[in-house]
């Protein structure tokens, strides 16, 4: 299995997180080799360097392997150069893809991989259409269950993504400056890289610059600290896939507002499992915050359905077989000797 370091930035990282915790690497013969971290470039390129030489030894020393690669939306020219190799040795190709939209680039593989990977319904169609020849199955993201925030809140909107307009931070930067006169404690934490510096300048143009912080990229301790204290989780974006950030929230009993783009709509029920506004809708989303935030009761009623939907279809309990099962199909066999990385590599690779 081929993808980010353990730790990294990013939902392919806390997706492969979450199945090592929950035993897969235990389970079957898989080595995992990290091929992109968050580090200084020139360690960067030593983990790549580390990889690319036990991948070749694995090459070398087995005469069949599957080979699984993670693609989210960074540069892929790592992720081809593992794939040209799994094809020109002729090894079965697992492709998972993160997020919505591809490099065209990628066709190629796409078309030849024994299956694609995607993370719901809506980016199998996308991906159907694009590339026909392509053997593509929907599996969900794994998301362990947090434990329930509680009841008592102070007014936080979290929003965890990237720092630009398609994640819809400038219209929820928006609402939050229309709310601010009835909810006159309301506090808004943006967790995320990107364009700090612009949205800043707009909260400051918009007058609640103090009621705005930049916590910049958090880890699974960070979130987990946010998502326990918020009141609403937003990310009204233009464009998705389906964001692990919004199941994390739903994980957490969190009620939450976003758009029904890309596979949203597929894990959050209007009105059921939390709110539903159009992309661009400032208004609408400024009438759903305002629900919540002054309809406690409904907040947490939304906070508890989403938490049991994240549990029922996202719990790594749920998915996890699916992958098995794909594995199985492939002609990998469970083994008690798993070709885990020794435990200094794993802490080389975080």
């Amino acid at each position: 299995m081929v993808g980010p370091a353990s730790g990294a930035r990013g939902g392919a990282a806390a997706l492969v997180d979450t199945w090592r915790a929950h035993g897969i690497f235990n389970r079957w013969p898989v080595r995992y080799l990290p091929i992109r971290s968050d580090a200084a470039l020139l360690e960067d390129l030593k983990l790549l360097g580390r990889s690319v030489r036990d991948f070749a030894t694995l090459l070398a020393e087995h005469r069949r392997l599957a080979v699984h690669v993670h693609i989210s939306r960074a540069g892929v020219a790592r992720e081809v150069f593992f794939m040209s190799i799994a094809l020109a040795a002729r090894c079965p190709l697992v492709i998972q893809l993160h997020s919505a939209g591809f490099d065209p680039g990628l066709r190629y593989f796409l078309e030849r991989a024994a299956c694609v990977l995607v993370p719901c319904e809506a980016m199998k169609a996308q991906l159907r259409a694009l590339v026909r020849n392509a053997h593509v199955v929907c599996l969900p993201p794994a998301v362990a269950l947090e434990p329930l925030a509680p009841a008592e809140k102070p007014a936080l909107v979290v929003f965890l993504g990237r720092l630009e307009a398609s994640k819809g931070i400038y219209d929820l930067l928006d609402a939050v400056a229309a709310l601010r006169a009835e909810v006159p404690e309301l506090r808004l934490a943006c967790a995320g890289d990107g364009d700090r510096i612009g949205v800043a300048r707009y909260a400051q143009r918009l007058g609640i610059a103090d009621a705005v912080k930049f916590t910049g990229w958090v880890g699974p301790s960070g979130k987990r600290a946010l998502l326990e204290h918020a009141a609403v989780f937003a990310l009204p974006s233009t464009s998705e896939g389906l964001p692990v950030s919004l199941l994390e929230a739903m994980s957490a009993g969190v009620p939450v507002v976003a758009t029904p783009v890309g596979g949203v709509p597929e894990a959050v029920l209007d009105g059921v499992s939390g709110l539903l506004v159009a992309p661009g809708d400032k208004l609408g989303l400024e009438r759903a915050l305002r629900k919540l935030l002054l309809d406690r009761a409904l907040a947490a009623r939304l906070g508890i359905a989403a938490r049991e939907s994240a549990r029922l279809r996202f719990s790594p309990e749920r998915t996890l077989p699916r992958l098995e099962e794909l594995y199985a199909r492939l002609g990998v066999c469970e083994s008690a000797a798993p070709l885990q990385p020794r435990e200094g590599e794993l802490k080389k690779a975080a």
